[in-house]
């Protein structure tokens, strides 16, 4: 039976839609612990921008207007988000001009500072219930959500480059706003910039339009306030498909456009499986080496690391990954980040199913066990810091900074999770579900409660169910990875596995192994699971077998050097200082640094190389291992 045309009770329907009505009651949806709004009271449904990129003082400056409703006709006070900013005066410019007082609260060092903005008793007319808010401010340059890189700092070597990266809770360091996945919002933006660079943002953008120095951006789909981006650089477009491209700088836009040529078969199969596309154009910004993340999946234009151009099309799992998030994420959102497995899980799970379709079953398979692998040591890591409770996937993150949601928990567990509900369901009704789901909640915001009592009503209440609302809550509510598990297997990593037990039992030497055929995922696998005491007399022979210290693919290179790392193998160390100098992507840095942490040698290895280091990383990341260094306390 096709889910859709399941009839829910009206009285669930009405449990289900009301909190998240446009005009719903003020206590229906409960504030989000990571953000100063008071969104029960004023609601931003636009936010229009005009800024100017000045490159020299590192700033961005100009106005945000927000139009804004009043849902609580006795509110005198808007309180918005911001962190860092200089905000120089506050104007309500519709439906009559008057200058507004304002005041901005105390600093927290992960919420930013609240800004209070008094309003006074508005008119009762309807009419004056909405009304449009000007401020006007500056942003500085440590704003945690933006990044300015010299053009020594850039692929290129010539232009500076300006990028934002907004999640979690870092668009309130670069716009004024109620900065919460709660509430959605569409923009526009007039950004100006220096006459040789191009702007691009998270909306429609022309690859046409002269470079004149001006450039006009309109986002019409209502998204949460951490998808809105900017970036301003030497970059041009090249088209790859009717309705995908790549953005990036001329140094990389050749070797780009190959590595994800495959993104328009991506996004036709994703549409087959779980509904059309809704945002347009798909296209794809590589940025500089710096970025954080591994993607970032702004709506329209996604933002992507180079680490994962190997040549071989061995890495695009993650476009593959930024691409889904257009339904799991974008289309429907995590309310607040105490749900963030809404987002990521989801994803993930249809990330897997746009490489089985373009690239088969095996190399799916072996994607998945690589991350049931890195989520196990990802568990393990974290009940060793006695952080139980962020192995769940409903968390609660009050009192701490949302970016602890993000490790592969929220990620693999809830991919995992997706998958044992196939297991039971059958992948023809999870995929019916699935659509279901996302268009019901499409563009709107939901919690993990909300899809429980929707899982409910479509398919736990249904006849003959296979799965019980007892065995979802184990994968929700408890610890740890649930025993209801489907482990992943790979007949691929087998015979990597005995390639490796024979060469560490000293049957075959690291020329004699029987390699030829293995892809990156089977290296990956390989390096993985060496011996935490493997010799670096051992790695020397690897080394010298297939070069590892000088390979070219970064996720490779990163396995081998947290080994090097391990067993002190000393000739890698020109390459990881290298490696720490022009990488600032999270995933591939902060481990390498934690394995350095753990000696007194490698703690002073790590300070050296980051005291030079630091200025590339983005202000989070920098802000992580400024406290791994000073906290962390060395075996002698």
């Amino acid at each position: 039976m096709r889910l859709a045309t399941f009839r829910l009770p009206l009285s669930l329907c009405a449990l289900l839609l009301w909190p998240l009505a446009s005009h719903a009651a003020p206590d229906a949806i409960p504030r989000d612990v990571h953000s100063y709004a008071n969104t029960e009271a004023f609601r931003v449904s636009h936010a229009a921008l005009d800024l100017r990129a000045d490159f020299t003082r590192q700033i961005l400056s100009g106005y945000v207007d927000l139009s804004v409703e009043q849902l609580d006709p006795k509110a005198t006070e808007l309180i918005l988000d911001t962190r860092d900013l200089s905000v120089k005066t506050i104007e309500i410019t519709q439906p009559k001009a008057r200058i507004l007082s304002f005041r901005v609260g105390k600093r927290d060092g992960i919420l930013g500072a609240p800004l209070h903005i008094a309003l006074g008793q508005l008119s009762d007319k309807t009419s004056q219930k909405n009304f449009v808010v000007r401020i006007k401010y500056e942003t500085t340059p440590q704003a945690s959500g933006l990044q300015w890189l010299t053009p020594s700092q850039t692929a290129g070597k010539k232009q500076p480059f300006l990028y934002s990266q907004s999640q979690a809770v870092h668009a309130r360091s670069w716009i004024p706003l109620q900065d919460t996945p709660q509430v959605r919002l569409t923009y526009s933006a007039k950004i100006t910039t220096p006459p040789q660079l191009r702007a691009v943002m998270s909306a429609d953008n022309d690859p046409a339009a002269p470079r004149s120095g001006v450039y006009q951006f309109k986002m019409p789909q209502a998204i949460p306030s951490y998808l809105i981006a900017l970036a301003v650089g030497d970059v041009q477009f090249k088209a790859i498909g009717p309705r995908t491209g790549v953005y990036a700088e001329p140094t990389t836009l050749t070797a780009a456009a190959h590595e994800f040529a495959d993104v328009e078969s991506m996004l036709i199969a994703c549409e087959k499986m779980f509904g059309p596309y809704r945002w347009g154009r798909y296209d794809l910004l590589i940025l500089p080496p710096s970025f954080m993340w591994g993607g970032m999946e702004n709506p329209r234009l996604s933002f992507i690391t180079p680490t994962v151009i190997a040549g071989d099309r061995s890495l695009v799992s993650l476009i593959a990954h930024e691409l889904a998030h257009s339904w799991s994420g974008n289309l429907v959102t995590n309310n607040s980040w105490d749900s963030v497995w809404l987002n990521e899980g989801f994803t993930t799970y249809l990330e897997r199913r746009i490489v089985e379709a373009i690239y088969g079953a095996d190399r799916r398979a072996m994607e998945d066990m690589l991350g049931m692998q890195s989520l196990k040591r990802d568990i393990a890591e974290l009940n060793e810091k006695g952080d139980q409770a962020v192995t769940r996937l409903r968390t609660a993150l009050k009192g701490r900074d949302p970016d602890d949601a993000f490790s592969d928990v929220s990620y693999e567990k809830g991919r995992f999770f997706i998958g044992f509900l196939e297991s039971r369901m059958g992948r023809e009704k999870l995929d019916l579900f699935l659509r279901d789901y996302f268009a019901h909640f499409s563009f709107q915001s939901v919690s993990t409660e909300q899809f429980l009592a929707y899982f409910q009503a479509q398919v736990l209440s249904q006849p003959n169910a296979k799965v019980t609302l007892s065995e979802v809550l184990a994968w929700i509510d408890a610890p740890g990875i649930p025993t209801t598990v489907v482990e992943p297997q790979s007949d691929a990593f087998s015979k990597v596995d005995i390639e490796r037990s024979a060469w560490l039992d000293g049957k075959r030497s690291a020329r004699q192994l029987n390699t030829a055929a293995w892809n990156t995922q089977q290296w990956l696998h390989f390096l993985n699971n060496l011996p935490k005491d493997i010799s670096a007399a051992k790695l020397q022979e690897l080394d010298e077998a297939f070069k590892f210290t000088t390979a070219t693919n970064n996720e490779i290179v990163h396995s081998w050097l947290k080994d090097a790392i391990a067993a002190n193998y000393a000739p890698a160390y020109p390459r990881l200082t290298t490696y720490l100098n022009t990488i600032g992507r999270r995933k591939l840095v902060k481990p390498l640094y934690e394995e350095l942490v753990k000696t007194a040698a490698g703690m002073q290895r790590a300070k050296t190389i980051y005291a030079t280091a630091r200025p590339l990383y983005q202000v989070p990341l920098a802000e992580q291992l400024d406290k791994l260094l000073n906290a962390a306390t060395p075996a002698k």
